[in-house]
C-alpha cells in the first residue's frame, strides 16, 4: 500500500519528468540522428577504402575540386569542407603525390596555393562519385518516396531551427560584449 510520503515522491517525480523544461524528445532525436550520420559515415568510408583505396577526406577534397574548372585556393577548400588549411594540405600533398591534384602559385600572390583537379584525377573523382551515389541509395532503399520527401523536409524545418538558434546565441553573445 502507498504511503502519503511515497505518494509525495511519486507525484514530484512525475511533475519532474513533465516539466515544461523536460528536454527528453529532444536529446533522444539528437542520439538518433547523430547515430544515423555515424551509420552512414562509417560505411562510406569503409566502402571508399575497399574500393578505391581512399578516404573520405581525400574524395571530400576533391568533390570541392570538381565544382570548379578554375579551381580553389586551401583557404577556400578548408573553409567548405570546415577543416583547418593544416588538414587540407595534409590531404592535398597525397593528392599531388597521386597526380590527382594540381597545385600552384596563384598569379597575383605566390604564397596562396590554386588546386584544380588533374584529367586523372577527374576521371577518379567521378568514378568514386557515381559509386558513392549507389551507395546513399542503397542505404536509403529502405524508405520508399514518400518517406524520403518527408524526411527530407522536417531535416530542412530542422536546419531552418539550428540557423536560427544558432543566430540568436550569436546575437546575445554580442549585446553581452556590448
Amino acid at each position: 500500500m502507498e504511503t502519503p510520503s511515497s505518494a509525495l515522491v511519486l507525484d514530484r517525480e512525475t511533475k519532474a519528468s513533465e516539466r515544461p523544461g523536460d528536454h527528453k524528445d529532444e536529446l533522444r532525436l539528437w542520439l538518433r540522428m547523430l547515430t544515423c550520420s555515424t551509420l552512414i559515415e562509417t560505411e562510406i568510408r569503409n566502402r571508399l577504402r575497399e574500393e578505391f583505396k581512399t578516404t573520405l577526406p581525400r574524395f571530400d577534397l576533391m568533390a570541392q575540386l570538381d565544382k570548379t574548372a578554375v579551381g580553389m585556393t586551401v583557404g577556400e577548400v578548408s573553409q567548405r569542407l570546415m577543416v583547418s588549411n593544416g588538414n587540407v594540405t595534409a590531404v592535398v600533398a597525397g593528392l599531388v603525390t597521386d597526380g590527382l591534384v594540381d597545385k600552384r602559385s596563384a598569379p597575383q600572390d605566390r604564397r596562396v596555393q590554386i588546386l584544380t583537379l588533374t584529367a586523372q584525377g577527374r576521371k577518379v573523382f567521378r568514378a568514386m562519385a557515381e559509386r558513392h551515389e549507389d551507395w546513399i541509395a542503397e542505404l536509403f532503399a529502405g524508405l520508399d518516396q514518400p518517406a524520403i520527401a518527408q524526411l527530407f523536409r522536417l531535416l530542412g524545418e530542422t536546419k531552418t531551427s539550428l540557423h536560427r538558434a544558432i543566430a540568436g546565441r550569436a546575437g546575445e553573445a554580442a549585446k553581452g560584449d556590448a
